[in-house]
């Protein structure tokens, strides 16, 4: 009985790995599915998957991108239904920016155990079954913010932290890092605000930020944002009351267009900066590798760094904040 167990279960190895050959013939279809697809950042992520699709296309390995996710980063639901959907429709693999690290969790795992494998980009998920997690270490990123914020109000003030959603791992991180490294390095700064979250649009985000200034607008000397939407709106609520300009040292996180132009008028004093087009294209190029039988890392490191007014106009800066979107989204 164990041989022949044995040999069943040869059997369907082989068929699968006969299956994947034979799809592989025909082409590989990646499902890439952002947070949201209204950002300046998830349309960086598209181009980089665009970028793969072209290369591994002219390599001669037939892939087709299909590129789709919810309206707004808030929609949990329409996430899960996109994973769904793709997973009926048997695409070869998903790359997927989970909007909720939990509640991503059962979807993800019904589409793996129904074969079709996923690569997690951007956020993280509360999950081990993953092929590869491709993203910035977000963590960090909050540190360098903690770090420039000591710096910039030299060790002692009022800061406010605009949290940006409950779930979404990525922002969390960034928070996190955040506040521990001004805990340990600046012990004199206060967190005055950390418990409000901004919210998955610049509309809600600024009608946040507006609310907070109304209650700490006189003894905030700096402020924090996880990600693009409460960074462009909490610059645009500075400089309505008269804040922007330096008088309250704003630093912010992703090379939004709107953010890197506050930086150049004076009202951003900082931004920490990914690179989600490599992102989006890491995750292609890893979904590609795995579906071939490659070996993939568990954790790949797209990088992260510090923009300031100082530093913005190096090459390797500008290369960040200027991705070229038009060359691959057409």
């Amino acid at each position: 009985m164990p041989q022949l167990i044995q040999r069943i279960i040869l059997i369907l190895v082989c068929c699968c790995a006969l299956a994947r050959v034979n799809g592989a013939d025909k082409g590989l279809t990646i499902a890439v599915i952002p947070k949201g697809t209204t950002h300046e950042f998830w349309k960086s992520i598209n181009a980089g998957a665009k970028k793969a699709e072209q290369e591994l296309n002219q390599q001669g390995t037939k892939v087709e991108i299909i590129w789709k996710g919810p309206l707004r980063e808030d929609d949990r639901d329409q996430q899960i239904q996109v994973v769904e959907n793709f997973m009926t429709r048997r695409v070869s693999a998903m790359v997927l920016a989970p909007l909720d690290y939990q509640a991503l969790v059962k979807p993800v795992h019904n589409a793996i155990q129904a074969g079709v494998p996923v690569v997690v980009m951007d956020s993280d998920l509360k999950s081990d079954r993953y092929v590869s997690f491709v993203a910035t270490d977000n963590y960090k990123g909050g540190q360098l913010a903690g770090e420039q914020m000591g710096k910039l109000l030299g060790g002692k003030g009022n800061v406010i932290l605009l949290r940006y959603a409950v779930g979404s791992a990525s922002t969390e991180a960034r928070e996190a890092g955040f506040l521990d490294m001004l805990k340990t390095n600046s012990p004199n700064i206060k967190i005055i605000s950390s418990d409000q979250h901004a919210g998955a649009t610049r509309e809600m985000a600024y009608q946040t930020s507006q609310n907070l200034l109304n209650r700490f607008g006189r003894e905030v000397q700096g402020v924090f944002c996880p990600c693009e939407p409460p960074t462009i709106a909490m610059t645009k609520a500075l400089r309505d009351i008269g804040l922007a300009g330096g008088k309250v040292k704003m630093i912010g996180f992703d090379a939004g267009s709107q953010s890197v132009l506050d930086m150049k008028k004076g009202d951003v004093q900082a931004l920490v900066v990914q690179n989600p087009l490599l992102m989006g294209y890491l995750g292609v190029v890893t979904a590609v590798k795995h579906l071939r039988g490659e070996k993939v890392p568990k954790r790949i490191d797209t990088g992260v760094a510090l923009v300031t007014p100082a530093n913005m106009e190096q090459p390797e800066i500008k290369e960040l904040l200027y991705p070229p979107l038009d060359k691959y989204l057409k």
